[in-house]
């Protein structure tokens, strides 16, 4: 999923990249005061959804009050009294009515969601604002934040946005969005906000649930490190034994009028290797995933990485500058797998008929590792099918829906309704990190699989989060071979190497703590896994199992791994 939506995620939960807000954690909101204090947070750091197309003509004038309204009940805070907060760190008496219910920590908080700048230009929060996804976050904020005659807030917040971000090409804050608000007041829907906070409430802790049930799981699984079955003990997160050369080939489909290049990693091998595709996720590119593609190819994989035209980094790019009007087609949805199909069938042309790749590739063995919208990508390979009756039952998203990635899923209603054959029997096992899939499979589908998957889960992540979109979609898988990675205080970024060409920069506070030591996880599960299922090495098994990522194990990312857990158990574990 693309930065441009995780920035929405991470101004909205306080500046905070934890699983949605922590100070909503194992606490009771326990009155009406408190939960609107907490409900001033969320509504103003909505506000930070970031981008936008061409400028609206509002008067130029702007807020000088926000009113928070609960029924018959109103009370306004002045603008210029966060702004003096926000400056000076001083709380007058306007805003001390509601500082008095908050804790030190929430009022940093609020500070620092205040003044954090946003790094984008009008014209790519304009571009954004005007794409599918970006009008119905528009909807939905509006439904909140409204102007003084309680309308909803969706051309003034649009218009807000831009005429901040036009003011200064450094960066702007939330405090110049209200400032610039096309009305006197900003109308705060209380209610509506504290169903939201509820809302959140409950998914946080269901989440936080089902995480330690799975830690739990995991840890009884485990036994001492002794009775491993590996003598010696190899370090897998160090490169493999193999030396590489990386090949780049521009393939041209024909048939679908789409061109695109693939980076092609092979290993100084005696016999031909098994494959290994990697898929890139969305607003991405082919770079993202290359420390674990020269990681595969040293231990004699050959790793095919192929660029997605219509979904990577210049695709955003296009969008950004307005040269595109949407973030992604719902073509993709089809074209994604279809471009790792054809990469394959390329890569069989090229292993007969051109030296550099004759008797190098193992074409039976073949293995996908997809993240995100990849992710997406390696499961529809595996055999899921998109499920239209569930997008049509699902779609458009509800307006209460805190996962993000639900929007994304239903750009796929918009596809010609027939089934599509996407899946590729020459694909023999999968891993998809942090997949998008809850609703664009459903358990129908996924149920269908039949290959060894291993699902990645970052606990913290707020793009496709955990328990909708990873915990809950493995209990629906019925392959006997399937295994549930979970790294605690992982984000939607963690596995990923940030690209050179990336056009819009992730915060270090979205990425979230430690990401080499995330990326050293998926260089030492993405081994055994292809050893054992694609490269056909039993002896690798060992290293498939909870003995073994408590000896990788490390803090401030636990990790976890269970290989059965059914849809029953997990709900039993949530009530």
């Amino acid at each position: 999923m693309s930065t441009i939506i995780n920035k929405y995620w991470y101004l909205s939960n306080g500046g905070k990249n934890s699983n949605y807000s922590n100070d909503f954690n194992g606490k009771k909101i326990s009155n009406l005061l408190g939960k609107k204090a907490v409900c001033i947070q969320l509504a103003l750091g909505s506000f930070g959804i970031s981008l936008l197309h061409t400028f609206t003509i509002y008067p130029a004038l702007g807020a000088e009050s926000i009113t928070f309204s609960y029924g018959l009940l109103e009370q306004s805070i002045p603008i210029k009294s966060l702004d003096a907060y926000a400056k000076t760190g001083k709380i007058d008496e306007d805003l001390a009515a509601y500082t008095n219910s908050v804790n030190k920590k929430q009022l940093t908080q609020l500070r620092k969601v205040l003044v954090t700048p946003i790094s984008l230009n009008a014209t790519e929060i304009s571009q954004f604002l005007y794409t599918p996804i970006g009008e119905r976050l528009l909807t939905n904020l509006g439904r909140i934040i409204q102007t003084e005659s309680r309308l909803s807030g969706f051309y003034a917040i649009r218009a807000a946005l831009i005429l901040a971000a036009a003011t200064d090409p450094k960066g702007f804050t939330l405090l110049d969005v209200l400032k610039r608000f096309p009305a006197q007041s900003i109308s705060i829907n209380l209610a509506r906000s504290l169903e939201i906070v509820d809302t959140l409430q409950d998914l946080v802790n269901q989440t936080q649930t089902a995480v330690a049930f799975i830690n739990q799981q995991s840890q009884q699984q485990a036994t001492t490190v002794s009775a491993l079955n590996v003598a010696p003990l190899i370090n897998l997160r160090q490169p493999g034994s193999f030396t590489w050369q990386k090949q780049t080939i521009t393939l041209n489909d024909v048939s679908r009028n789409r061109t695109f290049p693939a980076d092609i990693y092979l290993p100084m091998t005696q016999t031909p290797s098994p494959v290994i595709v990697i898929s890139h996720g969305l607003g991405s590119d082919r770079n993202s995933f290359a420390y674990l593609a020269e990681h595969l190819a040293s231990y004699g994989f050959v790793v095919a990485v192929p660029e997605h035209p219509g979904s990577n980094s210049q695709q955003l790019q296009a969008l950004l500058s307005g040269t595109a009007d949407r973030v992604t087609n719902s073509r993709e949805f089809i074209d994604r797998p279809l471009d790792v199909k054809y990469l394959l069938d390329e890569l069989s042309r090229l292993s007969q008929s051109n030296p550099v790749f004759r008797r190098h590739l193992n074409l039976d063995q073949i293995g996908v590792v997809g993240q995100s919208y990849g992710g997406y990508t390696a499961l529809a390979l595996a055999g899921a099918k998109i499920n239209f009756t569930n997008l049509k039952k699902d779609c458009p998203a509800s307006e209460d829906t805190l996962n993000l990635s639900i929007f994304f899923q239903c750009l796929a209603v918009r596809l010609p309704q027939k089934q599509y054959n996407l899946s590729d029997p020459r694909v023999k096992a999968i891993i998809a990190i942090n997949p998008v899939d809850s609703q664009i499979f459903g358990q129908a589908s996924l149920s269908q699989i039949k290959i060894p998957v291993m699902i990645v889960s970052g606990s913290n992540d707020t793009v496709a989060p955990a328990l909708p979109e990873q915990i809950k979609p493995f209990t629906w898988l019925t392959t006997p071979n399937k295994y549930l990675v979970l790294i605690n205080g992982g984000t939607h970024f963690s596995t990923i190497v940030e690209s050179s060409n990336a056009v819009v920069p992730v915060p270090t506070q979205v990425i979230g703590s430690s990401p080499e030591l995330a990326r050293s996880y998926v260089k030492a599960l993405s081994i055994p896994f292809f050893k054992t299922y694609v490269a056909q090495q039993p002896r690798y098994i060992s290293y498939l199992s909870a003995d073994y990522t408590s000896t990788i194990n490390q803090q401030p990312l636990p990790l976890s791994l269970v290989k059965s857990l059914n849809p029953e158990q997990l709900q039993q574990a949530l009530k």
